[in-house]
């Protein structure tokens, strides 16, 4: 009889561990602000897509997405846009000039929606398998008139509010013109910053940076370790361990970079990687039941088709039309919260406006 008593206070010790955030806050909140996840694969098309999938045996997270838009990425200047203007519309809610990183036509700098999160309370955080200065994680935290100013890019970084973040570009940071270590000075404003991943699952600190390369990184047929997925997940459980919402920005930059080159093993490899994190997210947000999914792309990179395969072993060839962008309309994919909104088809500043409306609430 005791021992059946202590198993059963066990077992509802451990029931109510289990209690996630989201009980705890309906608790005192009928309506606790949601979570966002906003994951951006540079250059994918459906093409890529269906390429990816086709791949990995005709499967691929995304068929678990039950809302399904597309966005319009011309930038203010240009019918193909490049990435600078199509992640400033996102991250900023205005169209904009080529080239250009949260600022508008008149070069005037922009909110972001993961500045307009901090203000609410999130934490925030950024993860990209290119440099953390390039184009599409700096629409996000940085204002400069043109994409290639990565040193002032990198400086704005380290004065920001980002509480995580991960990718490349050590050496914008602590090999500069103006000799100023901002690795040191970000450490002496109570930034972990660590070169390892096992460094980065270990660290306990509220700030963390993890610089996974000096340069840019490698491409996954080059074995760039670790995966976008395991990069997400244990970003997610430290996120989760503190009970805040947030907003996290992860982008699959180098879906990208094998359409410039019309490589199709290229962009295969690099869609699988980001394929891991969207499956991540995604059941991470079916458990959570507070998080917003949204995955989409920038533009199209290469004007890629697929002309002929094999039903039997979806093996297949590739045809391109060009080694820039293309002008043509990119799927959105939501899950969670909010999804609904995302459904149709509308500019890319809309991905910003909705949102915004997502964590103002009802």
């Amino acid at each position: 009889m005791r021992n059946s008593i202590i198993i059963l206070l066990l077992s509802i010790t451990f029931s109510y561990s289990q209690v996630t955030t989201l009980e705890r806050l309906r608790k005192l909140n009928e309506n606790p602000p949601i979570n966002i996840i906003l994951l951006i694969g540079d250059g994918m098309g459906l093409s890529q897509i269906s390429a990816g999938m086709y791949a990995d045996k005709n499967s691929t997270a995304l068929e678990k997405f039950n809302v399904i838009g597309l966005q319009k990425t011309h930038s203010a200047n240009a019918l193909v846009t490049d990435s600078a203007a199509s992640a400033t519309a996102m991250a900023c809610g205005k169209k904009t000039y080529n080239g250009a990183i949260g600022v508008n036509m008149a070069r005037q700098p922009l909110e972001s929606i993961l500045e307009i999160c901090k203000s609410k309370n999130y934490l925030a955080g950024l993860i990209s398998t290119s440099s953390i200065v390039h184009a599409t994680p700096a629409s996000f935290y940085a204002n400069v008139v043109s994409r290639k100013e990565y040193q002032d890019i990198a400086l704005q970084l380290s004065e920001h509010e980002v509480d995580y973040f991960i990718g490349g570009g050590k050496k914008h940071f602590d090999k500069r013109e103006d000799k100023r270590d901002l690795i040191s000075e970000m450490e002496d404003k109570n930034y972990e910053i660590v070169s390892t991943f096992s460094r980065f699952k270990k660290s306990e600190s509220n700030k963390v940076g993890y610089f996974t390369y000096v340069d840019e990184p490698p491409r996954a047929l080059d074995l760039r370790k670790p995966s976008l997925g395991d990069l997400l997940s244990s970003t997610l459980e430290k996120i989760d361990s503190r009970n805040q919402p947030f907003f996290l920005m992860v982008e699959g930059s180098q879906i990208d970079w094998g359409g410039h080159g019309n490589d199709t093993d290229y962009i295969v490899s690099e869609f699988e990687d980001f394929d891991g994190a969207i499956d991540v997210a995604f059941e991470f947000a079916k458990k959570d039941q507070n998080t917003l999914v949204i995955v989409t792309a920038d533009h199209e990179t290469g004007g890629m088709g697929i002309n002929k395969g094999s039903i039997r072993t979806f093996k297949f060839e590739a045809q391109y039309t060009t080694l820039g962008h293309t002008a043509t309309m990119v799927p959105v994919f939501s899950y969670g919260p909010s999804s609904e909104k995302f459904s149709g088809i509308y500019d890319n500043t809309e991905i910003f406006q909705k949102m915004v409306e997502s964590i103002n609430g009802p």
